[in-house]
């Protein structure tokens, strides 16, 4: 149900004006809160997953093993947080009636399969869809699946890693590397529209923002997840100037 009582703010002509764009100090500290949130939660999750593929490089196997351990539990926490973040995005938009910009996703900065294509259908029915307020929910809605979906692929090809069930462990190690890679993506992804939803947002829904995402971030992890098929450093700008 969309709340017309209060008018929503001017959306800007583009994605690439909205970054640029100069928030008011209640809505950048929001943004800076947030963004530096994700990006630490991200930074452990990257550095951990670094380290483990040096050890292995150096041939410390054991050490490498319990690196990739501890980088799914980090990557667990990462996309937690991002995909509630995404989620209230979507939540908020659809119940008030947000109009954010959103640019097509471009497959070109995935490099898994299945993240390109869903990137590409993604990117196509974004030319279809008619109306910008679709075009931000189809993309808010895609982006929470890859971070899920990509989640749980880094996640179970990590603990396949670290308890030696894996048939290629080659193959294991290439496929957390290109997760990673594109979790990331979806991370500067995210983190754009975050701020194209942030420009068109009325100062006077802040504290509702903040309270749903405080929820969210509180909930089981098992309540946050819809369940849907698993699919099996950087370019912020790139993103931001699509």
């Amino acid at each position: 149900m969309k709340d017309s009582s209060r008018p929503l703010s001017a959306r800007g002509s583009s994605v690439q004006q909205d970054w640029r764009a100069w928030l008011p100090e209640e809505k950048a500290q929001i943004f800076h809160q947030h963004e530096h949130h994700l990006q630490s939660l991200y930074c452990m999750f990257s550095v951990s997953l670094n380290e483990a593929i040096e050890l292995k490089h150096i041939g410390l196997l054991a050490r490498s093993l319990e690196a990739i351990a501890m980088a799914s539990e980090l990557c667990e926490r990462l996309t937690r947080s991002l995909a509630a973040t995404l989620r209230v995005l979507h939540e908020h938009a659809k119940h008030y009636g947000t109009v954010p910009n959103a640019a097509p996703m471009n497959p070109g900065n995935y490099q898994g399969q299945t993240s390109q294509r869903s990137a590409r259908m993604s990117g196509l029915l974004n030319r279809v869809l008619l109306s910008h307020r679709l075009q931000f929910l189809h993309k808010v809605s895609t982006l929470e699946e890859m971070v899920e979906d990509l989640g749980r692929a880094f996640r179970s090809a990590a603990g396949d890693l670290a308890d030696g069930l894996s048939t290629d462990p080659q193959r294991t190690w290439n496929e957390v590397d290109v997760d990673h890679y594109d979790l990331n993506t979806c991370l500067r992804e995210a983190i754009v529209l975050f701020k194209s939803f942030l420009v068109v947002l009325p100062v006077a829904q802040l504290g509702a923002f903040e309270r749903t995402v405080g929820e969210q971030l509180k909930a089981p992890a098992d309540s946050l997840a819809v369940r849907r098929p698993v699919i099996r450093h950087r370019r912020m700008a790139a993103i931001a100037g699509e």
